[in-house]
C-alpha cells in the first residue's frame, strides 16, 4: 500500500528519497511516482551498498532513473520486471565511456552488486551505469552480472 513519503528524506549522507524517484517523464506525463515503504527500504539498501560509496569515491554524480512505478515504468519503454519498479536499481549517468568503465571497475571489484551494466553510448560521448542490489535472502542472492555495451 502507498502512502504519502518525505521526499526529503535522507536514505544516506548524500541521497534523499527525492533524487530516487524524480522523473521528467512521470511529471510531463502526470504520473504519481511514489514507492511504497518496502520499496523505500529497496532504494535505501541500494545507495547504503552501491551509490552511496560511489558517489564518496567519485564526487557528484546524477542518478537519471531510480524508482519507478509500473505506469512510468511502461511509459519509459521498461522491461516488465524492471528492478527500478522494485527499487532495487538506478541508473547514473556519465559524461564519458571512460568515466563509466572507471565507475563500473569500482562497483565490479569492490562492492557487491546484483546487475551493472554499462549502457547507450551517445552521439556526444555520453552514456550510463545501470546498478542494482537485491537484499539477500536465502532464495535471493546478487548474481554480480556484468554487461559492458560501449557501442
Amino acid at each position: 500500500m502507498k502512502t504519502q513519503m518525505d521526499l526529503n528524506m535522507q536514505l544516506t549522507e548524500h541521497f534523499t528519497l527525492k533524487e530516487m524517484v524524480q522523473s521528467g517523464t512521470a511529471v510531463k506525463l502526470g504520473i504519481e511516482n511514489m514507492p511504497t515503504e518496502a520499496d523505500v527500504e529497496r532504494l535505501k539498501a541500494l545507495c547504503v551498498m552501491v551509490l552511496e560509496p560511489l558517489r564518496c569515491k567519485f564526487g557528484a554524480m546524477r542518478v537519471t532513473s531510480g524508482y519507478r512505478c509500473q505506469a512510468l515504468n511502461k511509459a519509459v519503454g521498461g522491461v516488465k520486471n524492471s528492478q527500478h519498479t522494485k527499487g532495487e536499481a538506478a541508473d547514473v549517468h556519465c559524461s564519458s565511456v571512460e568515466q563509466a568503465l572507471r565507475m563500473a571497475y569500482y562497483v565490479r571489484d569492490r562492492l557487491t552488486f546484483d546487475q551493472l551494466l554499462v549502457e547507450r553510448v551517445m552521439l556526444d560521448g555520453c552514456c550510463w551505469i545501470h546498478v542494482s542490489y537485491v537484499t539477500e535472502t536465502a532464495e535471493r542472492k546478487n548474481r554480480k552480472m556484468l554487461r559492458f555495451v560501449t557501442v
